[in-house]
């Protein structure tokens, strides 16, 4: 799929997320934020879902947890154009409380289709709740900046939230350790043979 192609793709999903009324989530919902940036892009963040500033405006991450996560990009050189930046539920919980198991599994099939859609080389988890939906079990204290590749092919990066950083400053010195390993794992992924196709079974995401 070319540039083109996946930039209609892309604007296709989000036609459809902006029509979904498949869970509650969209009952008290401003805008959906399907997500944005570079359909080329090498990193696709995810985060759990839009807060208030998101809700408003439609876009992911403008809020001030968006604002250290530019912090963070442009620590190792890149901009969020550079990027794409998308959630896992696509409309706002009320209150900005965690979705709930049926509103994730609602907004799964979009999601997925922007990964197959862009198909980054690696895939940065922000917040425990986004890792856990592609590595369960596993302690964002334990697996934050250690990349993980799953036996389908792509490799993972559990990061902590950029919003953890704003009630805990000093964990901002974790948040930019982990960013700056982000060239080196990707030039590493870049410069590794892929695997073979997985198993159809195994193909899919979790």
């Amino acid at each position: 799929m070319n540039s083109a192609e996946k930039k209609s793709e892309l604007e296709k999903i989000a036609a459809e997320i902006a029509a979904c009324t498949s869970c509650k989530l969209c009952e008290q919902r401003t805008k959906t934020v399907p997500g944005a940036g570079n359909p080329d892009a090498e990193i696709l963040f995810i985060g759990e879902g839009p807060g208030r500033d998101e809700d408003l405006q439609g876009e992911p991450f403008v809020g001030a947890a968006g604002k250290f996560l530019n912090e963070l990009l442009a620590s190792i050189g890149l901009k969020r154009e550079d990027a794409f930046i998308a959630n896992v539920v696509k409309c706002r919980p009320p209150g900005n409380r965690d979705p709930e198991p049926e509103e994730v599994e609602t907004c799964w099939p979009f999601l997925q289709r922007q990964i197959e859609t862009i198909n980054p080389k690696l895939i940065a988890t922000l917040g425990r709740h986004s890792m856990n939906r592609f590595l369960p079990g596993l302690k964002i204290s334990e697996a934050h900046g250690n990349p993980k590749r799953r036996k389908d092919g792509r490799v993972f990066l559990p990061l902590y939230h950029p919003a953890a950083a704003l009630y805990s400053p000093s964990q901002k010195t974790v948040h930019l350790a982990d960013f700056a390993k982000i060239p080196a794992i990707l030039e590493k992924i870049k410069s590794t043979p892929e695997p073979p196709p997985p198993p159809p079974e195994q193909s899919k995401l979790i």
